[in-house]
């Protein structure tokens, strides 16, 4: 429910660019495009706390900075406790009558290593806590891409990287992503959505929903990273769709505890079709894929039951 602060209302023609161009991402990469619809739904009255990574990196080079509004930034592990104490923080503050009350939106961002791994006691914490006014975003390039295309928990099955390099004797990645929607929806929390920037209008449309509820929220954002993925640049958006499209990374949300699955796909494209083209797949046999292949549709076989037990 919304508080006694004034009603946020973010909405989908807002042409304000808070994250702006000039700054220094690979080309095609869809992180920063998600990035960027992220902040055109969540306007000004936000305050950032962005952990150590691609986004921090390319955004901030002294004394430059793409970011119009404000903007921390956090050491790699602790964006979810930075963001809950800057949540806290500004409510004091308006108590106190030291600044003016009004709906003030703490946000806290990350990538897989940081959200997954690195971070996720802080985050958990913070998800615990049940901090009003606190959303957390993970943009999800399956690796730590800044650091030299690393392995994470959220790197899938199969996908080669250099700490988990394939070979004769091994697949690469030999254990599955780790499912952090399902983890944030643990902590009973208000909202949670998956979102991919391949369908911006969907993003935005949950970045929105997730403010509304009050929070905390967590969103967990697919960015397609052409670096790390071995794609061409300009394939970024359709390996998105492709990953949706396949049910590889289905886009659905979790609202007081009730899922609904938000793309229409009325029949699923082969997961082939997604690992097809990619370098970092590569090396995978057909029995490799055929196992892939039933995890993928075991899953998201699992979502649509749930989908449909909430949905009638």
């Amino acid at each position: 429910m919304i508080d006694k602060y004034a009603v946020f209302v973010p909405n989908l023609t807002n042409r304000a660019e808070n994250f702006t161009s000039g700054h220094r991402a690979c080309q095609g990469c869809a992180e920063a495009l998600a990035v960027r619809h992220v902040l055109k739904a969540l306007g000004h009255d936000i305050v950032i706390s962005n952990a150590t990574g691609c986004m921090e990196i390319v955004s901030s080079p002294l004394p430059l900075t793409a970011w119009n509004v404000p903007w921390i930034h956090v050491t790699f592990e602790n964006a979810g406790a930075v963001a809950s104490g800057v949540a806290a923080g500004l409510k004091v503050l308006m108590r106190k009558g030291k600044i003016p009350e009004k709906r003030i939106v703490s946000v806290g961002m990350g990538g897989d290593g940081a959200t997954t791994d690195i971070g996720l006691q802080a985050l958990s914490g913070a998800l615990e806590r049940m901090h009003k006014d606190f959303l957390y975003v993970c943009f999800d390039n399956e690796a730590y891409m800044n650091t030299g295309i690393q392995r994470s928990s959220s790197t899938p099955y199969g996908a080669a990287t250099t700490t988990s390099p394939a070979g004769k004797d091994s697949i690469g990645q030999h254990t599955w992503k780790k499912n952090m929607a399902a983890i944030a929806v643990a902590h009973d929390i208000p909202y949670v959505a998956t979102a991919c920037s391949s369908y911006p209008f969907d993003l935005q449309a949950k970045v929105i929903k997730a403010v509304e509820s009050g929070g905390p929220a967590y969103l967990h954002v697919l960015s397609v990273c052409p670096t790390g993925w071995r794609i061409p640049s300009h394939l970024a958006i359709k390996y998105g769709r492709l990953a949706v499209e396949t049910g590889v990374f289905p886009l659905y949300e979790v609202q007081d505890g009730k899922y609904r699955m938000t793309a229409d796909i009325p029949k699923l494209r082969p997961v082939r079709d997604y690992l097809s083209g990619q370098g970092r797949f590569r090396h995978l046999t057909d029995t490799d894929i055929d196992i892939i292949q039933k995890r993928v549709t075991k899953e998201y076989d699992k979502l649509i039951s749930l989908h449909k037990s909430n949905n009638g």
